[in-house]
């Protein structure tokens, strides 16, 4: 139990600095290159991982109930396989996929409470509207919105390759080709990052072939 709480306190901490620290730096849709092919470029996401959102403000709510059930499906699963003597080929990926889905749960649940400006829904454009300006941390409860009505911040794009193919082209003439264009924070690169560990040792994992 407790490689599984270190795991997720580290993976969580990293998140939640990274994002709070874009979101007090950077105004919506600033960005700034560390290297050739990388930037940080700030974005808020009121849905998915990688930038997909699912519906409105409905399907926001309706995210945020999923991931609870998810993670608390994944505490009783964490019971179970410690009590089995599960390996850590098993353990640790699930811990960091843990951590992940906990770290943007956060976002949505209580960045609204948290931060004085963010993105927030429009009902009578059916959309999510971003702000200006640098946001600043506030006093829990004295945010710009409610209890989960937050967004999650998303700050990592990998620019390797973005090329417009020449018109002359034939049949991909004009095609905008674009390499990574989703944006995306630690949380999403945690759940990434375990879900390949799982498809990797699933033999490990699961040797049982079950879960």
């Amino acid at each position: 139990m407790k490689k599984i709480l270190l795991i997720t306190f580290l993976i969580l901490l990293i998140d939640q600095f990274s994002k709070i620290y874009i979101k007090t730096h950077f105004a919506l849709n600033d960005s700034a290159t560390v290297f050739p092919g990388f930037e940080l470029r700030f974005v808020e996401n009121p849905g998915m991982a990688y930038g997909f959102q699912f519906g409105g403000l409905f399907g926001k709510y309706l995210l945020v109930i999923i991931r609870i059930i998810l993670i608390g499906g994944m505490i009783y699963m964490f019971r179970k396989w410690l009590k089995q003597g599960a390996s850590n080929y098993l353990l640790v990926p699930m811990s960091i996929i843990f951590a992940g889905a906990i770290g943007n749960l956060i976002d949505g649940m209580f960045y609204g409470l948290i931060f004085d400006s963010g993105s927030v829904y429009d009902e009578s454009l059916n959309d999510w509207i971003g702000y200006s300006g640098i946001s600043k941390l506030v006093p829990f409860g004295e945010g710009y919105s409610h209890f989960m009505k937050g967004c999650v911040v998303d700050m990592f794009h990998f620019d390797l390759i973005d090329w417009y193919v020449p018109e002359n082209y034939p049949l991909i003439g004009g095609t905008h080709i674009e390499f990574f264009k989703y944006i995306f924070n630690i949380a999403d690169s945690a759940i990434t990052i375990g879900v390949s560990l799982l498809f990797i040792f699933r033999r490990k994992a699961f040797p049982n072939g079950i879960l």
